[in-house]
Protein backbone atom coordinates (compact mmCIF):
# COMPACT_ATOMS: atom_id res chain seq x y z
CA UNK A 1 0.00 0.00 0.00
CA UNK A 2 1.42 3.16 -0.94
CA UNK A 3 1.49 6.24 1.67
CA UNK A 4 -0.81 8.06 -0.85
CA UNK A 5 -3.52 4.95 0.64
CA UNK A 6 -2.70 4.98 3.66
CA UNK A 7 -6.03 7.34 4.81
CA UNK A 8 -8.63 6.44 2.87
CA UNK A 9 -9.83 10.07 0.85
CA UNK A 10 -7.27 11.99 1.70
CA UNK A 11 -3.87 13.63 0.94
CA UNK A 12 -0.34 11.99 2.71
CA UNK A 13 0.60 14.09 5.48
CA UNK A 14 4.00 14.74 3.87
CA UNK A 15 3.90 16.65 0.53
CA UNK A 16 6.33 16.07 -1.95
CA UNK A 17 7.92 19.40 -1.72
CA UNK A 18 8.33 19.05 2.48
CA UNK A 19 10.56 15.74 1.32
CA UNK A 20 12.44 18.17 -1.49
CA UNK A 21 13.22 20.62 1.37
CA UNK A 22 14.19 17.35 3.71
CA UNK A 23 16.38 16.37 1.01
CA UNK A 24 17.95 20.00 0.17
CA UNK A 25 18.51 20.66 4.00
CA UNK A 26 20.27 17.43 4.41
CA UNK A 27 22.62 17.95 1.18
CA UNK A 28 23.05 21.78 1.78
CA UNK A 29 22.23 22.67 5.36
CA UNK A 30 23.78 19.90 7.79
CA UNK A 31 23.41 22.20 10.72
CA UNK A 32 19.52 22.09 10.23
CA UNK A 33 19.60 18.84 11.84
CA UNK A 34 20.91 20.29 15.17
CA UNK A 35 18.95 23.81 14.60
CA UNK A 36 15.54 21.58 14.27
CA UNK A 37 16.23 19.50 17.25
CA UNK A 38 17.06 22.56 19.28
CA UNK A 39 14.02 23.70 18.09
CA UNK A 40 11.49 21.18 19.00
CA UNK A 41 9.01 21.82 21.40
CA UNK A 42 9.48 19.11 24.13
CA UNK A 43 7.13 18.09 26.81
CA UNK A 44 7.84 15.82 30.20
CA UNK A 45 8.20 11.98 29.96
CA UNK A 46 5.22 11.22 32.05
CA UNK A 47 2.49 13.70 32.43
CA UNK A 48 -1.45 13.34 32.71
CA UNK A 49 -2.51 10.05 33.38
CA UNK A 50 1.33 8.80 33.40
CA UNK A 51 0.69 6.25 30.55
CA UNK A 52 3.00 6.19 27.27
CA UNK A 53 2.55 5.56 23.74
CA UNK A 54 5.55 5.07 21.90
CA UNK A 55 5.43 4.28 17.89
CA UNK A 56 8.78 2.19 17.82
CA UNK A 57 10.62 2.95 14.01
CA UNK A 58 14.34 1.36 14.75
CA UNK A 59 13.91 -1.56 13.01
CA UNK A 60 15.66 -0.43 9.71
CA UNK A 61 19.09 0.13 11.52
CA UNK A 62 19.19 -3.64 12.42
CA UNK A 63 18.32 -4.26 9.02
CA UNK A 64 15.47 -5.83 9.78
CA UNK A 65 12.80 -4.71 7.25
CA UNK A 66 10.16 -7.15 6.62
CA UNK A 67 6.29 -7.29 8.23
CA UNK A 68 4.43 -9.98 7.74
CA UNK A 69 5.38 -11.95 4.47
CA UNK A 70 6.69 -9.20 2.95
CA UNK A 71 10.84 -8.69 3.40
CA UNK A 72 11.12 -5.24 2.47
CA UNK A 73 7.82 -3.64 3.60
CA UNK A 74 10.27 -1.04 5.90
CA UNK A 75 12.91 -0.59 2.67
CA UNK A 76 10.91 2.64 1.27
CA UNK A 77 12.26 5.85 3.88
CA UNK A 78 9.39 7.95 2.70
CA UNK A 79 6.25 5.59 3.20
CA UNK A 80 8.18 4.94 6.43
CA UNK A 81 8.28 8.94 7.42
CA UNK A 82 4.50 8.73 5.92
CA UNK A 83 3.10 6.22 8.22
CA UNK A 84 5.30 7.54 11.38
CA UNK A 85 3.95 11.37 10.52
CA UNK A 86 0.17 10.24 10.40
CA UNK A 87 0.75 7.57 13.89
CA UNK A 88 1.78 10.78 15.39
CA UNK A 89 -0.97 13.04 14.44
CA UNK A 90 -3.37 10.68 15.98
CA UNK A 91 -4.87 11.37 19.58
CA UNK A 92 -3.24 9.66 22.51
CA UNK A 93 0.54 8.83 20.52
CA UNK A 94 3.08 10.25 22.98
CA UNK A 95 6.20 9.60 21.09
CA UNK A 96 8.41 7.81 18.70
CA UNK A 97 11.52 5.75 19.17
CA UNK A 98 14.22 5.37 16.35
CA UNK A 99 17.26 5.77 15.52
CA UNK A 100 19.49 9.32 14.91
CA UNK A 101 18.72 8.88 11.27
CA UNK A 102 14.94 8.47 11.60
CA UNK A 103 14.41 11.07 14.87
CA UNK A 104 16.66 13.53 12.79
CA UNK A 105 14.53 13.34 9.49
CA UNK A 106 11.15 13.68 11.70
CA UNK A 107 12.47 16.68 13.34
CA UNK A 108 13.51 18.31 10.17
CA UNK A 109 9.84 17.43 8.95
CA UNK A 110 8.68 19.67 12.15
CA UNK A 111 6.30 16.17 13.33
CA UNK A 112 7.98 15.96 17.17
CA UNK A 113 7.01 19.16 18.67
CA UNK A 114 5.28 18.22 22.11
CA UNK A 115 6.25 14.26 21.44
CA UNK A 116 8.64 12.51 23.31
CA UNK A 117 11.79 11.35 21.34
CA UNK A 118 13.12 7.56 22.35
CA UNK A 119 16.74 7.32 20.74
CA UNK A 120 17.67 4.14 19.53
CA UNK A 121 20.86 2.83 20.89
CA UNK A 122 20.73 0.07 18.07
CA UNK A 123 22.69 -3.43 17.73
CA UNK A 124 25.52 -3.86 15.76
CA UNK A 125 24.92 -8.20 16.48
CA UNK A 126 22.82 -8.10 12.60
CA UNK A 127 20.70 -10.94 12.47
CA UNK A 128 22.07 -13.64 10.67
CA UNK A 129 25.61 -12.44 11.07
CA UNK A 130 28.43 -14.18 12.56
CA UNK A 131 29.02 -12.24 14.67
CA UNK A 132 25.07 -11.28 15.55
CA UNK A 133 25.35 -12.13 19.29
CA UNK A 134 27.79 -9.20 19.49
CA UNK A 135 25.48 -6.60 20.52
CA UNK A 136 28.11 -3.85 20.66
CA UNK A 137 25.98 -0.51 20.97
CA UNK A 138 26.19 1.55 17.12
CA UNK A 139 23.88 4.22 17.37
CA UNK A 140 22.95 7.09 19.74
CA UNK A 141 25.21 7.58 23.01
CA UNK A 142 24.42 9.16 26.10
CA UNK A 143 26.16 12.20 25.49
CA UNK A 144 24.51 12.42 21.86
CA UNK A 145 20.77 12.14 23.69
CA UNK A 146 22.27 14.77 25.80
CA UNK A 147 23.39 17.26 23.55
CA UNK A 148 20.46 16.80 21.28
CA UNK A 149 17.43 16.86 23.79
CA UNK A 150 16.05 13.53 23.42
CA UNK A 151 13.89 12.32 26.09
CA UNK A 152 14.63 8.59 27.00
CA UNK A 153 17.33 6.47 25.67
CA UNK A 154 16.44 2.21 24.57
CA UNK A 155 18.39 -0.48 23.85
CA UNK A 156 17.82 -4.16 23.36
CA UNK A 157 20.30 -6.77 25.66
CA UNK A 158 20.12 -10.28 24.27
CA UNK A 159 21.38 -12.71 27.40
CA UNK A 160 22.92 -15.90 25.73
CA UNK A 161 25.02 -18.06 28.21
CA UNK A 162 26.58 -20.35 25.18
CA UNK A 163 28.08 -16.83 23.16
CA UNK A 164 30.97 -15.84 24.88
CA UNK A 165 29.92 -12.31 23.13
CA UNK A 166 27.02 -11.95 25.94
CA UNK A 167 30.01 -10.92 28.37
CA UNK A 168 30.43 -8.22 26.65
CA UNK A 169 27.26 -6.72 26.09
CA UNK A 170 26.32 -7.04 29.61
CA UNK A 171 29.46 -4.83 30.06
CA UNK A 172 28.55 -2.18 27.36
CA UNK A 173 24.73 -2.33 29.01
CA UNK A 174 25.73 -1.32 32.28
CA UNK A 175 27.75 1.30 31.12
CA UNK A 176 25.12 2.63 29.41
CA UNK A 177 22.54 2.60 32.39
CA UNK A 178 25.09 4.08 34.27
CA UNK A 179 25.93 6.91 32.30
CA UNK A 180 21.84 7.21 31.94
CA UNK A 181 21.80 7.38 35.34
CA UNK A 182 24.21 9.96 35.61
CA UNK A 183 22.95 12.54 32.75
CA UNK A 184 19.17 11.53 34.28
CA UNK A 185 18.24 10.46 31.21
CA UNK A 186 15.34 7.42 31.35
CA UNK A 187 16.95 4.57 29.50
CA UNK A 188 14.82 1.54 28.90
CA UNK A 189 16.07 -1.58 28.53
CA UNK A 190 14.52 -4.65 26.23
CA UNK A 191 16.08 -7.58 27.55
CA UNK A 192 15.89 -11.28 26.53
CA UNK A 193 17.62 -15.04 27.02
CA UNK A 194 18.80 -16.08 23.64
CA UNK A 195 20.04 -19.01 22.10
CA UNK A 196 21.48 -20.24 18.81
CA UNK A 197 19.07 -22.78 17.10
CA UNK A 198 20.26 -23.79 13.65
CA UNK A 199 22.61 -20.99 12.89
CA UNK A 200 19.68 -18.36 14.37
CA UNK A 201 19.14 -16.46 17.67
CA UNK A 202 15.65 -17.32 18.99
CA UNK A 203 14.64 -15.51 22.05
CA UNK A 204 12.96 -17.46 24.74
CA UNK A 205 9.90 -16.46 25.57
CA UNK A 206 8.51 -18.32 28.25
CA UNK A 207 7.61 -16.75 31.22
CA UNK A 208 10.37 -18.14 33.57
CA UNK A 209 12.92 -17.12 31.06
CA UNK A 210 11.25 -13.72 31.00
CA UNK A 211 11.42 -13.50 34.79
CA UNK A 212 15.36 -14.49 34.26
CA UNK A 213 15.88 -11.89 31.86
CA UNK A 214 14.19 -9.21 33.91
CA UNK A 215 16.17 -9.94 37.10
CA UNK A 216 19.42 -10.10 34.94
CA UNK A 217 18.63 -6.48 33.18
CA UNK A 218 17.05 -4.76 36.74
CA UNK A 219 20.98 -4.95 38.31
CA UNK A 220 22.63 -3.57 35.21
CA UNK A 221 24.51 -0.47 35.78
CA UNK A 222 25.67 1.40 39.15
CA UNK A 223 22.31 3.27 39.92
CA UNK A 224 18.38 1.93 38.75
CA UNK A 225 16.86 4.85 39.61
CA UNK A 226 16.22 5.90 35.83
CA UNK A 227 16.13 2.29 34.64
CA UNK A 228 12.52 1.23 32.60
CA UNK A 229 12.11 -2.33 31.12
CA UNK A 230 10.55 -2.86 27.67
CA UNK A 231 9.21 -6.53 28.03
CA UNK A 232 7.18 -8.66 25.65
CA UNK A 233 3.88 -9.93 26.13
CA UNK A 234 3.75 -12.97 27.56
CA UNK A 235 1.35 -16.18 29.27
CA UNK A 236 1.81 -15.10 33.11
CA UNK A 237 2.51 -11.51 32.51
CA UNK A 238 0.78 -11.10 36.61
CA UNK A 239 4.30 -13.82 37.20
CA UNK A 240 6.58 -11.43 34.92
CA UNK A 241 5.60 -8.13 36.60
CA UNK A 242 5.75 -9.53 40.14
CA UNK A 243 10.01 -9.87 39.28
CA UNK A 244 10.29 -6.40 39.83
CA UNK A 245 9.66 -2.73 40.69
CA UNK A 246 10.93 -0.73 37.52
CA UNK A 247 8.10 0.84 35.64
CA UNK A 248 7.83 -1.08 32.40
CA UNK A 249 6.33 -0.42 28.52
CA UNK A 250 4.66 -3.08 27.16
CA UNK A 251 6.39 -4.57 23.57
CA UNK A 252 4.51 -4.98 20.07
CA UNK A 253 6.52 -7.24 17.61
CA UNK A 254 6.01 -8.11 14.42
CA UNK A 255 2.57 -11.26 15.59
CA UNK A 256 1.06 -13.15 13.09
CA UNK A 257 -2.14 -13.72 15.28
CA UNK A 258 -5.03 -11.99 14.51
CA UNK A 259 -5.16 -8.37 15.42
CA UNK A 260 -8.06 -9.12 17.51
CA UNK A 261 -5.71 -11.39 19.85
CA UNK A 262 -3.11 -9.06 19.64
CA UNK A 263 -5.29 -5.96 21.25
CA UNK A 264 -6.72 -7.91 23.49
CA UNK A 265 -3.08 -9.82 24.79
CA UNK A 266 -2.60 -5.77 25.35
CA UNK A 267 -5.45 -4.53 26.80
CA UNK A 268 -5.21 -7.75 29.70
CA UNK A 269 -1.42 -6.54 30.53
CA UNK A 270 -1.90 -2.79 30.39
CA UNK A 271 -3.95 -3.65 33.44
CA UNK A 272 -1.05 -5.09 35.96
CA UNK A 273 0.40 -3.19 38.28
CA UNK A 274 3.99 -1.35 36.99
CA UNK A 275 2.78 -1.56 33.52
CA UNK A 276 2.63 2.03 32.02
CA UNK A 277 1.71 2.19 28.35
CA UNK A 278 2.96 0.39 24.61
CA UNK A 279 5.47 0.69 22.71
CA UNK A 280 4.89 -0.97 19.24
CA UNK A 281 6.11 -0.33 15.43
CA UNK A 282 5.51 -3.02 12.67
CA UNK A 283 2.03 -4.05 14.28
CA UNK A 284 0.77 -0.71 13.86
CA UNK A 285 3.05 0.71 11.21
CA UNK A 286 2.23 -1.91 9.38
CA UNK A 287 -1.47 -3.64 10.15
CA UNK A 288 -2.45 -6.36 7.89
CA UNK A 289 -5.87 -4.25 6.84
CA UNK A 290 -3.59 -1.44 5.75
CA UNK A 291 -5.46 1.17 8.14
CA UNK A 292 -2.54 2.70 10.36
CA UNK A 293 -4.65 5.36 11.79
CA UNK A 294 -7.66 2.90 13.03
CA UNK A 295 -4.70 0.58 13.99
CA UNK A 296 -2.92 3.58 16.19
CA UNK A 297 -6.33 4.75 17.63
CA UNK A 298 -7.16 1.48 18.92
CA UNK A 299 -3.62 0.66 21.07
CA UNK A 300 -4.38 4.64 21.53
CA UNK A 301 -7.48 3.45 23.54
CA UNK A 302 -5.82 0.72 25.41
CA UNK A 303 -3.38 2.87 26.41
CA UNK A 304 -5.29 5.48 27.91
CA UNK A 305 -8.50 4.56 27.49
CA UNK A 306 -10.09 7.12 25.48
Amino acid sequence: MSAADLIAGSTPLIDADAFARLRARRHSSPGDVEMALAARIRRPLVRGDGRLFIVAADHPARGALGVGGDPIAMADRYDLLQRLALALSRPGVDGVLGTPDIIDDLALLGVLDDKIAVGSMNRGGLRGAVFEMDDRYTGYDVDAMVRDGVDAAKLLLRVNLDDVGTARTLEATANAVTAAALARLPILLEPFLSRWNDGRILNDLTPDAVIQSVAIASGLGASSAYTWLKLPVVPEMERVMAATTLPTLLLGGDSEAAPEETFASWESALALPGVHGLVVGRTLLYPKDGDVGHAVDIASSLVHGR
